[in-house]
């Protein structure tokens, strides 16, 4: 789909691609069983469990040119196994400036279950593409530092429980949040069904599309 001057795919899972349509640069969250692609200019990276640091999946989109942002216990998954032409560690609260592209790692962590726990120091990641802010939330509950967010575009948010939000937690963080659009995401994979992405839209009080995955 288009949002301005950005083109956002679901890939399947937490897995996304955004593509800058005004300068020709493409970044891909999560990358995961992943079909035939085009090449990445960055890749941004939630933590480090399988379904979201997937070496294989990364061997598919990286070249020689490609930038790596991820927490510092996925480096080691990673380095030496991939060609890429660097990595940046990031940690909640830390900011990046790619050209235009503006890239802010957030806290991403349970706060009822133990899949992900706070001082692992896992992401969400908010992209400020062309004007448009879009936020990644990662693998997570409804925290409280989504208070701090604002001016979200674009919200993309894990819908099937078990490891994450159940679509009535997302819903009602993403009532809080008010974005001009939730994006459902986490299902169809791993856990949860597309009855959770549609669980979801019926209790946001913003605008919700579920996508077709590619």
């Amino acid at each position: 789909m288009r949002i301005g001057n950005v083109e956002l795919t679901w890939l399947g899972h937490a897995s996304f691609r955004l593509k800058d349509i005004l300068h020709g640069r493409t970044i891909y969250i999560d990358p995961y069983q992943l079909g035939d692609c085009e090449p990445a200019d960055a890749i941004l990276i939630t933590h480090s469990h399988y379904d979201h640091c997937s070496i294989d999946d990364l061997k598919k989109v990286c070249t020689p040119k490609t930038v790596i942002l991820a927490p510092p216990d996925c480096q080691s998954k990673f380095q030496g196994k991939i060609d890429h032409r660097d990595s940046v560690l990031m940690t909640p609260g830390k900011s990046i400036v790619m050209g235009n592209i503006d890239i802010e790692a957030v806290h991403a962590y349970n706060t009822d279950k133990e899949f992900h726990p706070k001082e692992n120091e896992w992401l969400g990641y908010v992209v400020d593409m062309n004007s448009k802010r879009i936020y990644h939330a990662g693998d997570t509950d409804a925290t409280v530092e989504l208070a701090d967010l604002n001016k979200i575009d674009i919200a993309l948010v894990p819908v099937s429980g078990k490891y994450v939000m159940t679509a009535e937690e997302a819903a009602e963080a993403v009532n809080r949040l008010e974005p001009k659009l939730a994006i459902p995401m986490h299902y169809g994979a791993i856990v949860g069904e597309k009855s959770d992405a549609e669980k979801f839209k019926e209790l946001c009080n913003v605008p919700v599309e579920i996508l077709d995955k590619e």
